[in-house]
C-alpha cells in the first residue's frame, strides 16, 4: 500500500457493461495500491456483483467519501451513488444505466473540484444509453468539460511508449481540415505541454504532424495547409519557450516518438493519432482529457456488451489508466491525505 499516493476516483461507467468488472479485477491486484489510493464512485451492490462475477477476493465497502476510505488491498472502497436496480441485466442497453453513468461522473467532478480526489479514472459508458437516460453528450470528454465549466479540451492517448494529443477528434476528415487553424493548433500544443510539465516533465519535447503526406513537401502536396495552419502555431509556441518541432511527416514522426525522441506527438485528426496508438494494443492505450482543472484518464475501450457479465473482461487498460492518472497527477498530491 502507498498511503502517500494520489487519491484516484474511479467512476463505474455503464453498469450494464464491463466497467464494474474491470474495476473489480484491477483493484484485486495488490500493485495498484502501491501506485495510488483508489476509491470507486458508483453503485456498491453492482460492484459487489461484479466482484463475484470476476471471482476476485476483494470485498466492497461503502464509504461516504474519500476521507473514510482505508485504501487497503482486499477492500474496494466505494462511494455509493446508487440508483442501479439489482436485477439490471448485463449486456443490454439501459436508460437507467446511462443515467447512472452520468451521475457517477457528476459526483466525481464534484469531488475533484473540491480537492477531495486528485484525479478521475473512468470506466466506459455507452453513448446511446447516455442519451436514452436524458443526457445529450457525445461522450465522457464533452460531459466532463460541461460539468467542469471548461470551454475547450483536448484528447490525449497515452501508452508506455508514446503520448499523442489531437487537434481535432470526432469529426469527418474534410471538416477536420477546415476546422484546423493556427490558434487551435497552438492551444493544443500548449495544453499538451502544460499537462506534461505538471506531471513532472520539465521541458517536454513535442513533435507536430503535418496534415499532408511528407508534411506537404513545401507545397507540393495539399493546399499549403502546413504553411498556413501549422507553422504559425509552432512559431508562436516556440517564441514562449515551448520545445516543439514541426510540422513533420507523420509516419517518421511516430517512428521517432516510439524510439524516444519526443515526449508528445500532436496529431491533427482522429485517425492520424489513433491508428499508431491502437497498433500498440487496446490493453496498452489510455484516453486522457487535457485542459480540465483536474486530471482525467480512461480505458481505451467500450462497454463490450457482448461479454459483459461473463467474467471475460480484460483489466489491463484500466490498470494502465490508473498508472497514467498517477503519472499526470500534480506531484504535490503525493503527500496529501
Amino acid at each position: 500500500m502507498n498511503p502517500k499516493g494520489p487519491i484516484i476516483g474511479i467512476t463505474m461507467g455503464d453498469a450494464a457493461g464491463i466497467g464494474p468488472e474491470v474495476i473489480a479485477k484491477a483493484l484485486d491486484r495488490p500493485e495498484v495500491y502501491g501506485l495510488c489510493r483508489p476509491v470507486v464512485i458508483g453503485d456498491a451492490k453492482r460492484m459487489q456483483k461484479a466482484a463475484q462475477i470476476a471471482k476476485v477476493s476483494a470485498k466492497v465497502k461503502t464509504v461516504a467519501g474519500p476521507s473514510e476510505a482505508g485504501f487497503r488491498h482486499g477492500t474496494i472502497d466505494t462511494i455509493d451513488v446508487g440508483g442501479i436496480p439489482e436485477d439490471l441485466p448485463f449486456g443490454k442497453l439501459s436508460p437507467v444505466a446511462g443515467d447512472g453513468a452520468y451521475r457517477f461522473i457528476a459526483k466525481a467532478v464534484e469531488l475533484a473540484k473540491a480537492g477531495k480526489i486528485h484525479a478521475i479514472c473512468t470506466a466506459p459508458l455507452n453513448k446511446e444509453a447516455l442519451h436514452a437516460g436524458g443526457h445529450a453528450f457525445p461522450g465522457h470528454t464533452e460531459m466532463l468539460a460541461k460539468l467542469a465549466g471548461t470551454k475547450e479540451v483536448s484528447m490525449m492517448l497515452a501508452t508506455p511508449k508514446m503520448r499523442v494529443i489531437h487537434v481535432t477528434t470526432h469529426i469527418g476528415l474534410i471538416d477536420a481540415i477546415a476546422k484546423i487553424e493556427p490558434g487551435l493548433v497552438e492551444r493544443t500544443i500548449r495544453r499538451g505541454n502544460d499537462a506534461l510539465v505538471r506531471s513532472g516533465v520539465a521541458r517536454p519535447r513535442i513533435g507536430l504532424c503535418g496534415i499532408n503526406p511528407h508534411a506537404g513537401e513545401h507545397g507540393l502536396f495539399g493546399h499549403r495547409e502546413e504553411e498556413e495552419k501549422l507553422e504559425p502555431a509552432v512559431a508562436a509556441a516556440r517564441k514562449d519557450g515551448i520545445d516543439v518541432e514541426g510540422p513533420l511527416p507523420a509516419d517518421t514522426l511516430f517512428f521517432r516518438a516510439g524510439r524516444g525522441d519526443f515526449d508528445l506527438v500532436v496529431a491533427n485528426y482522429h485517425d492520424q493519432g489513433h491508428g499508431p496508438v491502437k497498433v500498440l494494443g487496446l490493453e496498452a492505450g489510455v484516453n486522457i482529457t487535457v485542459g480540465l482543472p483536474f486530471v482525467r484518464t480512461s480505458v481505451d475501450h467500450g462497454t463490450a456488451f457482448d461479454i459483459a457479465g461473463t467474467g471475460k473482461a480484460d483489466e489491463r487498460s484500466m490498470i494502465e489508466a490508473l498508472r497514467q492518472a498517477v503519472a499526470l497527477a500534480p506531484k504535490e498530491t503525493r503527500a496529501t491525505a
